[in-house]
């Protein structure tokens, strides 16, 4: 006999017994439900189509069934699942290459010696010792003419007699030692060059 509680399970009919007696016509059941939207209606029977034709294509996969092997549950062995191959494996790609460009510094340039005062220098002309030409021993090869060779030290450029400290005339070869701050006056002489 049904209870009170089971009359939302559906419509009762008069051959179901009723507490008060029998009742020739369907008993309208309870509340009646929504009819699901178009969308979840889709969705419901979309999803349900899908999962079917997934396992339509597990089964074609494995080649359906074998008629000469028996059913699992009568030989009581398990059959295989779809066996899944993969195709290659991903090869790894090398690693990119770098490359460092280093732009070398140049050198700097050797320091050369400033320009002193010359160790060589014209048979003619006038010149401080220790500012335009080195101290030391000079030696010409002597005339550069006919008219011979002179030179002249001297402790100042005023031209005067009293400022000459030593003189000659060469005809032929000949050296003279020069001090610092001294002046030398040659005329008519062959090229000097420092000795020493």
């Amino acid at each position: 006999m049904n209870t009170p509680d089971q009359q939302s399970h559906g419509p009762r009919w008069a051959s179901d017994p009723q507490p008060g007696g029998w009742y020739g016509t369907a008993v309208p059941p309870g509340p009646t439900s929504r009819r699901p939207s178009p969308a979840k209606a889709w969705l419901t029977h979309g999803a349900a189509a899908f999962v079917a034709l997934l396992l339509g294509l597990g089964i074609g996969a494995s080649g359906g069934s074998d008629p000469g092997k028996t059913d699992a549950k009568a030989d009581g062995a398990a059959h295989p699942g779809p066996t899944v191959t993969v195709t290659g494996a991903a090869k790894a790609r090398p690693a990119p290459t770098v490359t460092k460009t280093v732009t070398a510094k140049p050198k700097p340039p050797k320091k050369t010696k400033a320009p002193g005062p010359a160790t060589s220098f014209s048979g003619d002309g006038e010149y401080l010792v220790g500012e335009d030409i080195a101290a030391g021993t000079y030696k010409t090869a002597g005339a550069d003419g006919s008219f011979g060779c002179y030179w002249q030290r001297a402790k100042d450029a005023s031209g005067e007699f009293d400022s000459i400290i030593a003189n000659n005339n060469l005809t032929g070869p000949g050296r003279v030692t020069l001090n610092k701050g001294e002046y030398f006056k040659t005329n008519r002489c062959a090229e000097w060059k420092l000795t020493g």
